[in-house]
């Protein structure tokens, strides 16, 4: 456990101050997403910023240093029967949870339980001016600078350096039960929006290799008489599924082919694409694996209300994420400037303008 704020705020005036570029590194466990990093640029480091400040289980609420591995904080909520309802996915052991927050990554129970953005209470984040500010709160009902907490949700360290995060936190559920049953892709997305729309206790929906998954969690009468219920097998290990669905250590997602990751409504058709496809989220998130021109899934995207994205391999000079409108793009270049007003983080990492 140690604070690192001051060596971090020095070498980010000594970086302004010089001109120089600067990569935001974490455990480095999600350098392979985004765009490749500028190789004129030096590198800033979290991994030892690390250290839980404040946990108040009575009170759900965690307040934890950046650089803090997922695995240890998931190991200290258990103690106290708790857990990240986001399912944050780790792609190693050193996942970090300001990492999870800047890539706003999430997991199966995502539709149910709000995404990583949705549990941020607030924030301290180092600003290209070298100040190190406070955004939010740590309570529930807070709304100060709420916003500003979450819009670094998804911008990979491009408006600054997360360096603590105040969090909710949720009880483990009592009992988890899930259901499997043989389904076509023409017929899975009918069916598990139809479940989800029922006042049931369902924590994940997903498809992969010929077979719908559903995942019950909560109290353990309102579980067992919902698989009485509904149709399916019960899975024996049920939870390793899940985990490997939520860590992407599926079959699925080995392999060097390009993983592009598809977030469309949920009851929209699937795109008309040869090759393997994982659905999660009850439809609203799609994985498609192979070769692809990216123009024609972002048309295929914008058809089914939603966008696309190069998740891992292909092509990183150039764009992974879906394309912006003018509007979003000078919005987007305007937050860029007020927060770090000489581009010192992450150049081109999220989109090559900015």
């Amino acid at each position: 456990m140690a604070d690192m704020s001051q060596t971090l705020i020095e070498q980010v005036l000594q970086a302004r101050e010089s001109g120089q570029k600067l990569n935001i590194e974490g455990g480095g466990t999600k350098a392979f997403m985004g765009r490749a990093a500028d190789t004129d640029a030096g590198t800033l480091k979290l991994g030892e910023h690390t250290g839980i400040v404040e946990y108040h289980p009575v009170e759900l609420i965690m307040t934890a240093r950046a650089g803090t591995p997922l695995a240890e904080i998931e190991a200290t909520l258990a103690e106290e029967g708790q857990c990240l309802h986001f399912e944050p996915p780790r792609f190693g052991e050193n996942s970090t949870l300001g990492g999870t927050l800047a890539c706003n990554l999430s997991g199966p129970a995502r539709p149910w339980s709000g995404s990583v953005r949705d549990q941020v209470l607030g924030i301290r984040l180092l600003n290209g001016r070298g100040e190190h500010l406070r955004f939010g709160g740590q309570v529930m009902k807070n709304v100060a600078g709420y916003d500003t907490s979450r819009l670094q949700a998804g911008a990979m360290g491009t408006l600054g350096v997360i360096t603590e995060v105040s969090l909710k936190v949720m009880p483990r559920p009592a009992m988890s039960v899930t259901l499997v049953q043989d389904m076509v892709l023409d017929d899975v997305i009918h069916y598990m929006n139809s479940r989800a729309k029922e006042p049931k206790p369902i924590t994940g929906a997903a498809w992969v290799d010929g077979k719908v998954y559903l995942r019950l969690a909560g109290a353990k009468s309102a579980v067992e008489a919902t698989a009485e219920k509904w149709t399916g097998d019960v899975m024996e290990e049920g939870g390793a599924f899940w985990q490997q669905l939520q860590h992407m250590q599926h079959d699925f997602f080995a392999g060097d082919e390009p993983l592009w990751r598809f977030s469309v409504g949920s009851t929209a058709e699937n795109p008309e694409l040869d090759g393997p496809w994982l659905i999660d989220w009850a439809g609203s998130q799609r994985w498609y694996r192979g070769d692809a021109d990216m123009a024609k899934l972002e048309t295929m995207a914008q058809r089914a209300g939603g966008q696309v994205s190069l998740f891992r391999g292909g092509d990183r000079t150039d764009e992974v994420m879906h394309h912006q409108s003018r509007a979003l793009k000078e919005i987007q270049q305007r937050l860029k400037k007020s927060f770090d007003p000489d581009g010192i983080f992450n150049p081109g990492r999220l989109y090559s303008w900015l």
